[in-house]
């Protein structure tokens, strides 16, 4: 196949019904011939796509750690640039993916977490241009945060006092994401405001074991709590 038909081949194993069980054909080739697929798909209309494409990222480039190092490194340091101002980019995609990768990449985890942390921390000091100022762009980092959580919380850990103080962001989308990270790191100290959040009706979607769905800020909160052996409070 040319560059083209691979693309496309990407897209279609991505929107596929049975994606997952073919997520191993997108492994049996060399991770450069599925990048270009994979980068487009992060800016499909359809979000299962995109979503798709975040998980196909994940297993690649973890691959490509394991083989071949800096070529995977190649493939962070384009999401990096893809969140920078110079970029003249958004960088759709990119923290979610970055973070999938670490997930599954314990060297990738090693050498780029950090920065994961800096894109929710304002003047962070080994990463001060780092912070994410567009909520949506920093949505992503905190599902992120939260991803990295589930397998490699010595690496969210320090990101705590900035998950819990997003608890209270005016985006329903970090808020619920943040709860859910608390929830994932067992954060104690987040114990206050998951209680002051368990009513709060705003919706979002979040992505979890390979599926998207709708919840809301408040079930989030509930669930982090039940996480952490707590409860919310009595009253409405």
């Amino acid at each position: 196949m040319n560059r083209r038909q691979r693309k496309t081949w990407v897209l279609e194993l991505l929107a596929h019904p049975q994606w997952e069980a073919r997520l191993h054909e997108l492994l049996a080739v060399p991770g450069e011939h599925v990048l270009g697929g994979l980068f487009g798909a992060l800016l499909h209309p359809d979000p299962l796509v995109r979503w798709h494409a975040v998980t196909a990222f994940g297993l690649v480039v973890a691959a490509m750690a394991e083989a071949a190092p800096e070529s995977a490194r190649v493939v962070m340091r384009r999401f990096l640039w893809s969140l920078n101002d110079e970029s003249g980019g958004i960088g759709w995609g990119a923290p979610e993916a970055m973070a999938e990768i670490m997930a599954q990449s314990p060297r990738m985890a090693n050498e780029y977490a950090k920065i994961l942390r800096a894109y929710i921390h304002e003047a962070a000091d080994d990463c001060p241009d780092c912070f994410l100022e567009y909520a949506p762009l920093r949505r992503g980092a905190f599902w992120g945060l939260g991803r990295l959580a589930e397998v490699r919380p010595e690496h969210v850990v320090d990101a705590a006092p900035d998950i819990i103080a997003a608890l209270h962001e005016p985006d329903a989308g970090i808020r619920g994401l943040a709860a859910w990270a608390a929830g994932n790191l067992r954060l104690a100290e987040a114990v206050p405001g998951l209680q002051a959040s368990v009513h709060d009706p705003a919706s979002l979607e979040i992505y979890r074991q390979r599926t998207l769905s709708s919840t809301t800020v408040g079930t989030l909160a509930a669930e982090a709590l039940a996480a952490l052996g707590k409860s919310g409070p009595s009253h409405p």
